[in-house]
């Protein structure tokens, strides 16, 4: 078996990351330079011809987007290890949430920032897209909220990679400037996720 890993440190290959180093399963990394345009590159691009990290590549096959490959070692590395459930609702559940983490809270996060980072020309910022946009993220954090109420773990009663990759994108919600212990259960949740080991491994650059 070969899995190759293209990364970037803090992009969102970081889920990726943890979710490889929690499975504990062999892997090659391969470090993208963003600032130098590796992904750019030809021998990248036949690859992924989006030019983005994540990537990973499985005895040959490439597989780019977050939720494709979370869903591709959960299904098949993480059945076995108890950290992604077998066919049925629960695995539903975990699909639901995946997805929702990516479409949802990330299409709202996406607005947001394009009309705040300093990183987008000011030029092109709207105040009012903005504002509609951060309360868009605060709902769907009210929404997570919400669903952990009286739970350990989103889905399951232990923790999986629908945690991972959830609560590592909540996290970089948080970098980004909102404050989660508005929302208590989202706040702890997502530091008892950060305190497992695989985290720390992950955030390795």
């Amino acid at each position: 078996m070969s899995l190759v890993f293209h990364y970037a440190p803090m992009s969102s290959a970081v889920t990726v990351h943890w979710a490889l180093e929690e499975l504990g399963v062999p892997y090659e990394k391969v470090k993208i330079d963003l600032a130098a345009r590796d992904q750019d590159r030809p021998a990248f691009l036949a690859l992924n011809p989006n030019g983005k990290v994540p990537l990973l590549v499985h005895d040959g096959t490439p597989i780019f987007e977050s939720v494709a490959i979370m869903t591709h070692l959960g299904e098949t590395f993480g059945v076995q290890k108890r950290l992604f459930p077998e066919p049925g609702l629960k695995r539903a559940e975990v699909m639901k949430w995946l997805v929702w983490c990516n479409v949802s809270l990330g299409e709202a996060l996406s607005r947001w920032l394009h009309n705040t980072s300093p990183r987008i020309p000011a030029e092109r910022h709207n105040a009012k897209a903005a504002e509609v946009a951060k309360a868009d993220v605060e709902k769907h954090l009210g929404i997570l909220d919400s669903a952990l109420e009286g739970r350990s773990w989103l889905v399951t009663d232990s923790f999986g990679l629908v945690d991972l990759h959830v609560s590592g994108w909540v996290a970089y919600v948080g970098m980004c400037g909102f404050d989660l212990a508005r929302w208590p259960k989202v706040d702890a949740w997502v530091k008892k996720a950060a305190a497992r080991p695989s985290y720390a491994a992950a955030m390795t650059p």
